[in-house]
């Protein structure tokens, strides 16, 4: 089989049969899409949540776009960037030269056949006859009979008996396996399994919940309006009550945030449960004397900070948001916007603070980091970070927590949490951190997230997409005692 386009096959006037006419590739507009979204995020280090909307708008603009559609289309996107590393083994499997030999824009076409063979409903013949379409639109005709031969050869078993040819035997090498059943770089799953200790049940279900796709949740924020006002305005069909926030509701599947006022006016927004719960046990936790000041220490892209700052504005508290690129920031100024209370936005380096030691009695510092945590929303993260990426986070997550312990007063609370459950990220930098700065200690997080089960020994607390149905949020919180 050859991938590779000549000048001769690109798109010949006739066929092989003399006197047939060539036909021309139909244009399928959900596919093309899909390969488009896929193209930008592979060649652009987009991620997808970002990509995909604007494509779909404009696919509506044009006319002949429906909801229907929308949702193929959606459920291309994603099914493909989870599976990637499965459809990738299979594909391999079936064609006699490196994967890295093929050229990405081909594996694409490719991976979108596959997940339609094996991860969708789609009957057999339509899933390889609009893959090759596809192909003949975006690649040519001859890296289209190359698609064809390896598509065919993909739907002669279904997604269990490839799943037997090509992951290795879970007794041979269980990292191994698990990163080909479950589409997980193997160093991921490495990690994953151990800031989740246990045993083999535990991880697989944390690697499956990975694969799933995550409800969409959103945020009633304190002083605007209410979780019981926004599932009014949602409807029951469309809205439930979140499972341990009071100030969450979660979307029937297929929700659309956009389409709800109470969102467009910014009086709820779109925020994970995990992300909630962090900034509501921030503000629970008890502080000695007064509470007043307040900081969000990375506060982009916002959710946090406008949560903190309703909370803070009901106690007669100010916010401080910062946040160190001037675009996040404005970011952040859009979500406070409306807070019935005081609050500045500022574009500042934690590392590198404007204010002075001991101002704030409550700060949060949600720390850039990997994102282990989010793979179910950025599935493609998976395969873009690094086990390098780890030495670049460190030294900066370890500055803006000693940063948050330097700007609390004596007797405030401290924060420190991260989108990844990866112990580097976690429990290594807190312990690091309070091995050189003896002026605070641990207090236990958990009485602070109030009916949530599973939040392990403490006293810090990590939650998990399959116990809890949220990201994969870590929350320690520090009382600076001297």
């Amino acid at each position: 089989m050859n991938d590779q386009t000549t000048p001769s096959n690109r798109g010949p006037r006739t066929s092989g049969k003399p006197g047939k006419p060539h036909r021309r590739p139909q244009k399928d507009p959900v596919r093309i899409l899909a390969f488009e979204a896929l193209r930008a995020v592979d060649e652009r280090d987009a991620y997808a949540n970002l990509v995909l909307p604007p494509l779909l708008r404009k696919a509506r603009d044009k006319g002949g776009f429906d909801g229907r559609d929308a949702a193929l289309a959606t459920e291309l996107v994603y099914g493909t960037l989870r599976r990637q590393g499965t459809y990738d083994a299979i594909v391999a499997a079936c064609i006699d030269r490196p994967l890295r030999e093929v050229d990405p824009p081909v594996l694409d076409v490719l991976n979108l056949g596959v997940h339609q063979l094996l991860g969708t409903r789609i009957p057999t013949h339509a899933a390889v006859s609009a893959s090759v379409e596809l192909a003949r639109v975006v690649l040519g005709d001859g890296r289209a009979k190359f698609v064809n031969a390896v598509l065919r050869k993909v739907s002669q078993h279904d997604l269990d008996a490839w799943l037997e040819r090509v992951a290795p035997p879970y007794d041979d090498d269980p990292e191994d396996h698990l990163a080909v059943v479950h589409s997980h770089p193997r160093w991921v799953v490495s990690a994953l399994w151990d800031s989740l200790g246990g045993g083999r049940a535990g991880i697989e279900d944390l690697l499956e919940a990975d694969n799933e796709r995550p409800e969409v949740t959103l945020v009633a924020r304190p002083g605007r309006t209410t979780a019981e006002a926004v599932l009014d305005e949602v409807g029951e069909e469309s809205g439930l009550p979140g499972r341990w926030s009071p100030y969450a509701v979660r979307l029937a599947e297929g929700g659309e945030p956009g389409a709800f006022d109470v969102v467009r006016s910014g009086r709820a927004g779109v925020q994970d449960e995990g992300s909630q719960l962090v900034a509501i046990a921030l503000a629970n936790a008890p502080v000695e004397g007064r509470d007043e000041k307040w900081l969000d220490g990375c506060a982009g892209p916002g959710g946090k900070a406008a949560m903190l700052a309703g909370l803070a504005a009901q106690r007669g508290a100010t916010l401080l948001a910062s946040e160190k690129q001037p675009h996040r920031a404005g970011l952040v100024a859009k979500a406070l916007a409306g807070n019935p209370g005081p609050y500045q936005v500022i574009a500042a380096d934690g590392t590198r603070p404007p204010w002075g030691p001991g101002t704030f009695d409550r700060v949060l510092m949600d720390v850039p980091c990997t994102g282990l945590g989010a793979l179910r929303r950025r599935p493609e993260a998976r395969w873009r970070r690094r086990p390098e990426d780890l030495d670049g986070f460190g030294p900066l997550q370890r500055s803006l927590l000693r940063t948050a312990l330097e700007s609390v007063r004596v007797g405030g609370v401290v924060g420190y949490a991260t989108c990844s459950p990866h112990l580097a990220e976690t429990r290594a930098v807190v312990d690091d951190v309070l091995k050189g700065f003896d002026r605070a200690e641990l207090i236990d997080a958990r009485p602070l997230l109030a009916g949530v089960p599973a939040l392990g020994d403490g006293p810090d607390v990590q939650l998990w997409p399959h116990l809890h149905g949220t990201d994969a949020m870590y929350l320690a919180l520090i009382r600076r005692t001297v």
